[in-house]
């Protein structure tokens, strides 16, 4: 049986893999529908998401970390959350159906009606498949996750598309996230074998109801923090600024998301596994960071500093608004799957109410400082919102303090070598490469540079991160380094 660091190192190539094609895809998908659809196409479904976003977030009902953090999860268990999710699933698709008028009234656009309630069909699809989708997590099956995430990406992506060249606007991109649910669905059950019972005992919901409804809360007030702006801006701006915004978070949510994903099917298990041993568990957590760090800060650093050209480029001038937002966003988003990776510890820890409140801080300073910056414009908003986020990973870092005894020059001295690395090649390539004319050629010198430059410099100082993951992925046996990939 494979040893826990080997499962944590296949589970971060497999994730590694997995999010590279699902980047590729959403790239791909992401340029041809926002070359043939407008920024009101993409505002109309963006003053929904919120509604959306929280839908599927009561219908997981924060099950699934549950039964993962479960010590002998039975099939019982898996029944009792397959029926709870899908009588949730079916209830807010009835709320939301009959609320609908009363949305398309407060955004006044009647054409969010049908719309709200078109897009609400797919909590009850994906609440078939929270029971399976547990199975998949807890066992750390990250392989046969990417074959489904990535096979369901392909084919709602198609038919996005082939929707949207037959002129069917907003529709298009509804249909995308439900297609893409029931293939997820499908493919669950497929990978797990898993089928429920109609003898169902409830008892294990009330035995994780504790847990699961802090995490519930949580989830719903991060929800609605992540969708604030859209909101807001559905309020008080026209379809199209809110179509700016949503772009601009779309790209750098791809990006951050990449890393959060990574951690995300592999830290609660891993975590969960060393419950007990407090030491190895920070050791775990270290080396985490330190892989965390290397990844995100080149790549969403990088992802600021070609703004602008990524925009034009790839999605055409019309959506140049965006660029600046896309900009202030992907420095947040350097910084988002660090609180993750935290917040991925404390969940494992059982303190799902330590959670909560954390949560519920962050949330309500955004707030806070959104309405206040809510005169001064969408731009003054959007870097109030980022700034927040930055700062608020020191609340995290204290947290894992608390669980851990991670200290923070402990954590400095992890994250700070890729961070002031990546921030002055990013610096460095904006003054050389910012007076290139073409476009094109602006574009591919910035990338280059940064991560040429990047990679060579880490690789003559002897990251042990970079060798690594360059032995692992060749699958050479390591002879210059004593540890192994994420040795623990």
């Amino acid at each position: 049986m494979a040893s826990l660091k080997e499962k944590t190192a296949r589970g971060l190539l497999w994730g590694s893999i997995s999010n590279g094609l699902q980047q590729l895809l959403n790239l791909a998908i992401g340029i041809f529908l926002a070359r043939k659809l407008s920024q009101d196409d993409y505002g109309l479904v963006g003053m929904i998401a919120i509604f959306t976003a929280l839908g599927a977030t009561l219908q997981e009902g924060g099950f699934i970390a549950a039964l993962n953090k479960r010590k002998d999860a039975t099939y019982n268990d898996f029944n009792a959350v397959f029926w709870t999710s899908l009588g949730i699933g079916v209830s807010f698709y009835l709320l939301l159906f009959f609320c609908a008028p009363l949305i398309a009234s407060f955004y006044h656009q009647p054409q969010l009606t049908a719309l709200t309630r078109y897009v609400s069909l797919a909590f009850v699809i994906s609440s078939f498949s929270t029971a399976p989708r547990a199975y998949l997590f807890r066992n750390m099956k990250v392989r046969e996750t990417s074959i489904m995430t990535i096979a369901a990406l392909a084919v709602s992506g198609v038919v996005a598309i082939f929707m949207a060249f037959q002129g069917m606007a907003y529709w298009s991109i509804a249909t995308q996230n439900i297609v893409y649910i029931a293939v997820v669905t499908a493919l669950s059950y497929h990978f797990t074998g898993w089928r429920p019972s109609l003898k169902v005992d409830f008892t294990p919901i009330r035995e994780m109801f504790g847990f699961s409804s802090r995490l519930i809360i949580t989830y719903v007030i991060n929800t609605v923090n992540t969708n604030l702006f859209s909101v807001l801006l559905g309020k008080l701006y026209q379809a199209k600024e809110v179509g700016d915004y949503t772009q601009a978070n779309k790209w750098n949510t791809m990006g951050s998301s990449l890393i959060s994903s990574m951690i995300y099917g592999i830290a609660q298990p891993v975590f969960t596994s060393v419950d007990d041993d407090r030491a190895r568990q920070k050791a775990i957590l270290r080396k985490l960071l330190r892989f965390t760090a290397f990844v995100t800060f080149p790549l969403m650093f990088g992802l600021a500093l070609v703004a602008k050209e990524f925009i034009v480029i790839l999605i055409t001038e019309k959506w140049l608004e965006s660029a600046s937002l896309l900009q202030m966003l992907s420095i947040a988003g350097a910084f988002m799957p660090i609180s993750y990776l935290f917040s991925n510890l404390i969940i494992s820890r059982g303190h799902s109410g330590t959670y909560l409140w954390a949560t519920v801080g962050q949330c309500l300073a955004a707030l806070a400082v959104a309405l206040l910056m809510s005169r001064h414009g969408i731009h003054a908003m959007v870097a109030a919102y980022a700034t927040v986020n930055i700062l608020w990973t020191g609340v995290w870092l204290r947290l894992a303090h608390r669980e851990t005894g991670l200290r923070l020059w402990e954590f400095a001295r992890d994250i700070s070598p890729y961070l002031l690395l990546a921030a002055a090649l990013c610096a460095a390539a904006h003054l050389v490469g910012g007076g290139i004319g073409n476009i094109y050629l602006r574009f591919a010198a910035k990338t280059t540079m940064v991560a040429a430059a990047y990679v060579g410099i880490l690789w003559m100082l002897g990251s042990t991160i970079l060798h690594e993951s360059v032995d692992f992925i060749l699958k050479r046996k390591i002879t210059e380094h004593h540890e192994t990939p994420l040795q623990d």
